[in-house]
């Protein structure tokens, strides 16, 4: 399997958002697009899963151009966890992912589709849900539902927004560390969006750094993650410690407030 981004553009009223992106993804390989705040990552997920229509350039899997490949098709290949759910959904855990088969099922759901389910469900940890309303689910439950109905669909591309935004550290690594495990033992590719950089770090085999629009680095976290490319991208001086050949960042002093905004602030205080 080999996601290929060539020459992505788009835009948002004519004003451009994404410019020019070019990348590729091979199998069993997790890269996190990174950036500050205002980088488009959730727009070039969308780009990727056709939910937004690029002004130029194409996305390939398998070399095959997505924009020729039918929904439902496409839907077998890519698995997408947006960045929020709606918490009122009433159906339970288990139908929920059971959705993830969808693209499969033909005249009702089969044998194989609810043991794929069930299975999912204990890779996930979350089998004792099952019968729970997704409604009555912890933002951090719910979570990990909705990534579990994109595994359901046995994508060989996994696309995640910010999927640990609503999961306290433990489950952040676990999370993570399941995703990691699944794109090795599956033979497929994940690609991420996420702020914690040094999550990043840990889990990505390849991280693309977003600015303004553009990939402004893309390698190795080692690479990438460097106090040039941190001070320049989100303006913050850190200090880079090495654990194993993995960076880990660590901010060195608190970002600057503008002189002006600190005055502001006084006079409303």
């Amino acid at each position: 399997m080999k996601l290929e981004i060539r020459g992505v553009s788009f835009s948002y009223n004519s004003v451009p958002a994404l410019k020019d992106i070019t990348m590729n993804v091979a199998q069993r390989m997790v890269v996190s697009i990174v950036g500050p705040n205002g980088s488009v990552k959730t727009t070039l997920l969308r780009c990727i899963n056709k939910i937004l229509k690029p002004k130029k350039g194409v996305v390939l899997i398998e070399e095959k151009d997505t924009r020729k490949i039918k929904l439902r098709e496409l839907a077998k290949l890519i698995g997408y966890v947006p960045q929020t759910t709606a918490a009122s959904f009433p159906a339970t855990v288990f139908d929920t992912v059971l959705l993830g088969r969808r693209p499969y099922v033909n005249w009702g759901v089969s044998s194989r589709d609810k043991e794929i389910v069930s299975q999912i469900l204990s890779l996930m940890g979350i089998e004792d849900l099952a019968f729970r309303r997704l409604n009555e689910l912890s933002g951090g439950e719910r979570q990990k539902v909705i990534i579990a109905r994109a595994l359901a669909q046995e994508p060989q591309v996994l696309l995640l927004d910010e999927p640990t935004s609503n999961l306290d550290i433990k489950h952040q690594l676990e999370v993570l560390g399941i995703i990691r495990s699944i794109v090795k033992q599956k033979g497929i590719a994940a690609v991420i969006a996420i702020h914690d950089l040094n999550l990043a770090s840990r889990f990505s085999d390849k991280i693309i750094l977003l600015y303004k629009g553009r990939i402004y680095d893309a390698g190795e976290p080692a690479k990438v993650l460097t106090q040039e490319n941190i001070k320049t991208v989100y303006g913050v001086d850190v200090e880079i410690y090495n654990n194993s050949g993995i960076p880990y960042i660590v901010p060195v002093r608190p970002v600057q407030t503008k002189e002006e905004d600190l005055l502001l602030w006084r006079n409303v205080g």
